[in-house]
């Protein structure tokens, strides 16, 4: 007697693929940060005064991280879309007579030799 086994692959959609990116970056900006924290902590302890700027400087990117990481998931959700503003259509004589000399000056025919204008 055989038995046949279907075997379901568990595929991820595009949303899930996104979603696991934005969690995977996250995770390695961290394996980044934090270890980096922690050498130059002990650095700066043993004396050496620059690496205080590096203790500053580890955390901040790892926060920067952390924030980068809610807005993408933010936005992948679809939570954090803003609506688009159009600026108002005012009538600007100003402008309406800037285009209109755009518009003459593309429209006039120009001469075959650069040399010959009528400067």
């Amino acid at each position: 007697m055989k038995k046949n086994f279907e075997v379901k692959v568990a595929v991820m959609g595009p949303a899930a693929k996104n979603t696991f990116r934005i969690y995977f970056g996250l995770f390695l900006a961290e394996l980044i940060c934090v270890p980096a924290f922690v050498f130059e902590l002990s650095r700066a302890l043993d004396g050496n005064t620059l690496s205080w700027a590096y203790v500053v400087e580890w955390p901040l990117l790892g926060g920067y991280a952390i924030y980068m990481w809610r807005k993408m998931l933010r936005e992948e959700k679809g939570l954090d879309i803003r609506p688009v503003i159009t600026p108002e259509e005012e009538d600007d004589p100003e402008l309406r007579a800037w285009n209109d000399y755009l518009a003459s000056v593309h429209k006039s025919p120009q001469g075959a030799d650069p040399d010959s204008r009528a400067d």
